[in-house]
C-alpha cells in the first residue's frame, strides 16, 4: 500500500505542475496580440523564451523540493 502524501509535498507538487503548465501556455500562439514575442510570432506572453525558461526552472525547483520532503 502506498504511503499517504504529506500536505507540504502535495502543495509543492501542485505548484510544480502549475509552473510547468504555465511555462507551456506561454508558448501558445495568440492572434489578438499587437506585438510579437522574442521568437518572432504572436504568443500569449511577449517574453516567451525568458518566461518559459523561468517557469520551467521554477517547476523543477518545486519538484525537487517536494521529492526531498518527507
Amino acid at each position: 500500500m502506498p504511503e499517504p502524501i504529506n500536505k507540504n509535498r502535495l502543495i509543492f507538487l501542485i505548484l510544480s505542475v502549475v509552473s510547468f503548465l504555465s511555462g507551456i501556455i506561454t508558448l501558445l500562439p495568440y492572434k489578438d496580440i499587437d506585438d510579437e514575442c522574442m521568437l518572432g510570432y504572436k504568443a500569449i506572453c511577449a517574453f516567451t523564451p525568458v518566461s518559459t525558461i523561468i517557469l520551467l526552472l521554477t517547476g523543477v525547483i518545486f519538484w525537487v523540493v517536494q521529492k526531498r520532503l518527507k
